[in-house]
């Protein structure tokens, strides 16, 4: 496929409707923009070389005009100098450039125009070209997305975790089990000796010491009183 079609292919092309039909969108769209990226050095190429083949015939044309010029002026010196035949000479020389101008000329416009449809089909071809990237973009995030969540589905519906967390489940009424005997044998037992002597031993010193704060209290109000 030459470049001309190749390029008419991807700028007619409808790139969400390639991709909707597409099995591996994401790998299509890759060759794409090589695709794109490959046709555009192409078209840049080949506009490059009509810029350099217009600046020559631009220059080749100028020289032409020139040497039309100076056979204009011999002409006229011919004739100033009743020189007739060297004039008639002069003048057809001047026609035969002339019509080597006018090809040139023609030339050159053919070459703007070539040049003008390369700059918008440039321009065609980059706003493809930034879509099709755009669109890989788009897919690269939604792959990733997809990939994301189907890792935890499946880490949701993995049946090793569940099997973990009813093993958790297991030892714990395992352990509720254990817990449960253990209080089951303080169940209806009276306080031990050491026990109560202890909650004597507390009462004794609580008294005690609220003894003592009832007399310094007194004291204070017994000199209060006598001042």
């Amino acid at each position: 496929m030459g470049i001309f079609s190749r390029l008419s292919d991807i700028i007619n092309s409808n790139l969400t409707s390639l991709l909707d039909k597409a099995e591996d969108p994401e790998k299509m769209i890759r060759l794409m923009i090589r695709e794109m990226e490959d046709t555009l050095v192409e078209v840049r190429s080949d506009a490059a070389r009509i810029i350099a083949d217009r600046k020559e015939a631009q220059r080749t044309l100028s020289r032409i005009e020139d040497a039309c010029a100076e056979w204009q002026r011999k002409a006229e010196l011919a004739v100033f100098k009743e020189r007739e035949d060297l004039a008639k000479g002069a003048l057809l020389e001047k026609a035969k450039l002339e019509e080597t101008a006018k090809l040139l000329s023609e030339d050159v416009d053919n070459l703007s125009f070539a040049l003008q449809k390369h700059e918008e089909d440039i321009v065609k071809l980059e706003n493809k070209l930034r879509e099709a990237k755009a669109k890989q973009k788009s897919l690269q995030a939604r792959a990733e997305t997809a990939t994301s969540q189907l890792k935890v589905r499946r880490q949701i519906n993995n049946r090793r975790i569940d099997e973990a967390f009813a093993r958790f489940d297991t030892m714990e009424r395992r352990m509720d089990s254990l817990e449960g005997e253990v209080e089951s044998f303080d169940l209806g037992k009276g306080k031990t000796l050491s026990e109560e002597i202890a909650e004597l031993e507390a009462e004794s010193a609580i008294e005690d010491e609220l003894a003592a704060l009832k007399a310094r209290l007194a004291k204070s109000k017994s000199k209060a009183a006598e001042n």
